[in-house]
């Protein structure tokens, strides 16, 4: 049994205040523990490294069913092209994505944990930890029981403490432009194209404040290239109706993880989630649900143990860890055996469907 401890100044402290943050400092709340989350950005919506798209289970099924309506859009469809355009379009029964007004999410989600009773420390980077007795000594912030680094592909918390680190990663860049409405608003639209995405896939898609439009690729930090996100906008206005008078505004563009961490994700005291844990689907890029579920699953293992009610948090976080084997399996062959013209050639066949479909919806859908 181990109880919470007056010798610490927190019983947590999570760095960053993202999806998988969030979670794990909310469900350790919930339990009255003392907990502290640091968020390098003074903004937590400026500098945005997500597309915010959320599927219907993280909506239903988490806190984010809370999220206010207004920072919501409900898309039921994906249409998806191949790289000659043809497309199809693709739904699975009572299936949808909440599309998101993603800078106003963030900034509800510091809300929420204010309300919360956690201490928000905003514009307060990670710098340094050291081993103290059972818990850490964090740099600027105190003595805390826990440590975890909920801090992206690049986490410090990774690199200061030993732990594994991602090394495998695609490159997004996101472009947003404001009030915008497409002609089919309740698709999500999906590009494949070696020449504009080898290894990933570029998107359009509506949102409650306009259309986002991005594009992501393998990175390789032997030979880093950006996205032509003029051609690909070129080639894929027309197909989605995009006016040739929108101008875009902000730009958000990041690391995304798509391999495992080089090592462990925990050690004494000490766990990572979300990004940082290489907690992303290797071949979608999505991670927001299953980051919020892990980064819940840590904080509720933590409050639980420090209550004398649960297992050593680390093995719970370990083995709560989604290993994504069959789609690093297709993350591979997108890697390795990416051509244009089987896919021109292959988009409506039933095969082709069920792969979109198990990538999309995570179950057979139906095309429409």
């Amino acid at each position: 049994m181990e109880t919470a401890s007056s010798a610490y100044d927190w019983d947590l402290v999570v760095v960053g205040a993202s999806f998988a943050g969030a979670a794990c400092a909310l469900a350790a709340a919930q339990y009255g523990l003392r907990v502290c989350v640091l968020e390098r950005k003074a903004d937590p919506g400026a500098r945005l490294h997500t597309t915010g798209i959320i599927v219907k289970e993280a909506i239903e099924q988490t806190w984010l069913r809370r999220v206010p309506d207004a920072l919501v859009q409900r898309v039921e469809h994906v249409r998806m092209y191949a790289p000659n355009l043809r497309s199809v379009l693709l739904a699975a029964p009572d299936y949808y994505f909440m599309t998101t007004d993603t800078p106003n999410l963030l900034r509800w989600l510091a809300s929420e944990l204010r309300a919360s009773g956690v201490a928000l420390r905003l514009g307060q980077s990670f710098t340094h930890a050291r081993r103290e007795g059972v818990g850490w000594q964090v740099e600027g912030v105190g003595r805390a029981r826990y440590l975890v680094g909920a801090d992206g592909a690049t986490s410090r918390v990774a690199d200061r403490t030993g732990l594994g680190r991602v090394r495998d990663h695609l490159y997004g860049v996101e472009q947003e432009f404001a009030g915008v409405v497409l002609p089919e608003a309740g698709a999500l639209h999906c590009f494949t194209s070696r020449r504009f995405a080898p290894g990933y896939i570029g998107w359009v898609a509506q949102n409650p404040t306009g259309v986002q439009v991005g594009l992501a690729l393998r990175h390789d930090p032997a030979r880093a290239r950006q996205p032509d996100r003029e051609g690909f906008l070129a080639h894929v206005r027309d197909a989605v109706g995009l006016p040739a008078s929108a101008q875009a505004g902000a730009t958000r563009a990041g690391l995304v993880p798509c391999g495992l961490p080089d090592g462990p994700i925990t050690a004494p005291g000490v766990i990572l989630t979300g990004d940082a844990a290489g907690i992303v689907s290797p071949l979608s890029a999505g991670g927001i649900h299953s980051s919020w579920r892990h980064g819940w699953t840590v904080g509720d293992a933590i409050a639980l143990h420090l209550r004398g009610q649960g297992p050593a948090p680390e093995g719970v976080a370990a083995g709560a860890a989604p290993r994504f084997r069959a789609k690093r399996v297709l993350r591979w062959a997108m890697d390795h055996l990416q051509m244009d013209w089987p896919l021109d050639l292959a988009l409506q066949s039933g095969a082709m469907r069920r792969v979109a479909e198990q990538i999309y919806f995570h179950r057979r859908g139906m095309r429409v």
